[in-house]
């Protein structure tokens, strides 16, 4: 017989917001945000760690701590803090690649404990954002936050083909083996993508890179070697990794956390849109700006990179209006329990570079494409292409010219601040294109 529908003890229906599902909804649906997520959570992990040049174990440590990071941080964002730390919506927020070519800028000239201290100036820049957003969100309409974000996707190309040749440095880089790994990989991903369906489709990066790696271990690229030495149960120690605080590094990655706090309104938007048909209230905007930059300030204090809502969650939302807590909550508790076990941190350190940027240059792509639906997301008039053009050309030509900015009566940390990163540049001349350059009227602008 069929439960009645007040039963307090009947199953919740997965299309509500409260309440939990039945086991045969909850745990596949819930594996099905992991899946989504696991690729974005390791993958900047990885990069810092060999851009950095860490131990096999603090890099373990890294992988283990983005998996944590990413779970508390989606588990604060649906059961808030007094409805002011926390968006309260059923959302997947965890380590970023929007960070990444930054990121990679400060490790390459720095350190990792030179990243954690400007993430926590970052993480206090976004909490200040979240509180005053009502105010400063007219600063970011669509056609700035999607040029900056063009600009991410752009600048992370380069990465993404160091890494589909092996990786720069690596023995045999540039190599037949490499590259025949790396689009093994990318076709399956690209094959699923657009012809699979369900799981398949949805998981496409993840199996993607399966099968590259098994390729890579038929073809003797997997080390193995740090597997071993790893625990089963550890937990990071506060200050691990150190914090360091350089005001050139701060700077760059502040702009960056403003940017993201843009595209942070964007996905909870899509998400109330999509699943619930509203709009975000200006509460849940600022709670959940505010908690990403409370996730980055006590992550960074164990070793966690920068922390932003996951669009391939918010689309998975969208597409199946799916948005009980219970099910978030389920994939947070799963994601978790794995950055708990450094064996299986260990595990994903072992994925060759090849397999990685075949894998991520589809993400790349996408993280552009994303930049230029936004951009012609309204009228795309002559105004449109003079703050985009000449954002993105002196945002990427400088960073792409060894030494732009480092010549006679230049300081030091301008090169850091806007020249190891074409997102600091593209971001500050688009605010003030747009905000210098006369609007078109109407007459002109509608063709």
């Amino acid at each position: 017989m069929q439960q009645s529908q007040s039963d307090p003890k009947a199953p919740a229906s997965v299309f509500s917001l409260d309440g939990v599902p039945a086991p045969g909804q909850l745990i596949p649906l819930g594996l099905q945000h992991v899946v989504a997520a696991i690729v974005g959570i390791i993958t900047p992990a990885i990069m810092v760690s060999n851009t950095c040049a860490l131990s096999d174990a603090d890099r373990t440590l890294l992988i283990q701590v983005s998996l944590i990071v990413t779970a508390l941080a989606t588990l604060l964002q649906l059961y808030t803090i007094k409805h002011r730390v926390g968006a309260g919506l059923p959302v997947v927020m965890g380590i970023s690649f929007a960070y990444v070519p930054t990121l990679l800028a400060i490790g390459g000239q720095f350190d990792l404990p030179t990243i954690l201290g400007a993430e926590i100036v970052g993480g206090c820049v976004a909490i200040l954002f979240g509180i005053f957003v009502k105010q400063i969100r007219k600063l970011f309409p669509p056609l700035i936050t999607g040029t900056v974000i063009f600009t991410i996707g752009l600048s992370l190309y380069p990465t993404a083909v160091r890494y589909m040749a092996g990786g720069a440095g690596s023995e045999g880089f540039g190599g037949l083996k490499n590259w025949s790994v790396a689009l093994v990989t990318l076709a399956v991903v690209v094959v699923l993508q657009n012809f699979g369906k369900g799981v398949l489709k949805l998981g496409a990066i993840l199996w993607g890179m399966i099968v590259g790696y098994i390729m890579a271990l038929c073809l003797g690229m997997v080390d193995f070697s740090a597997v071993a030495p790893a625990g089963w149960f550890q937990l990071a120690a506060p200050l691990h990794f150190g914090v360091k605080f350089e005001a050139s590094a701060c700077i760059s990655l502040a702009v960056v956390y403003v940017i993201n706090a843009v595209q942070t309104i964007g996905d909870l938007s899509s998400t109330t849109m999509g699943g619930m048909d509203r709009m975000p209230t200006d509460r849940e905007l600022s709670g959940g700006i505010v908690a990403q930059g409370v996730v980055s300030i006590v992550g960074a204090l164990f070793g966690g990179l920068p922390a932003a809502t996951y669009s391939q969650n918010v689309g998975i939302v969208t597409v199946n209006k799916v948005i009980n807590k219970a099910v978030f909550a389920f994939a947070s508790v799963i994601l978790l329990v794995a950055g708990l076990v450094p064996k299986l941190s260990a595990i994903l350190t072992t994925i060759p570079q090849a397999v990685i940027g075949g894998a991520t240059i589809s993400v790349f792509a996408t993280i552009t494409m994303t930049g230029i639906r936004m951009i012609t997301s309204d009228h795309f008039s002559m105004r449109s292409s003079a703050v985009v053009g000449l954002s993105v050309a002196l945002g990427v030509g400088i960073t792409q010219v060894a030494g732009a900015l480092q010549g006679p009566g230049f300081p030091v940390w301008v090169h850091t601040v806007f020249g190891s990163s074409p997102i600091v540049v593209t971001a500050i001349v688009a605010i003030l294109l747009n905000l210098l350059l006369p609007k078109e009227p109407p007459a002109q602008s509608s063709n």
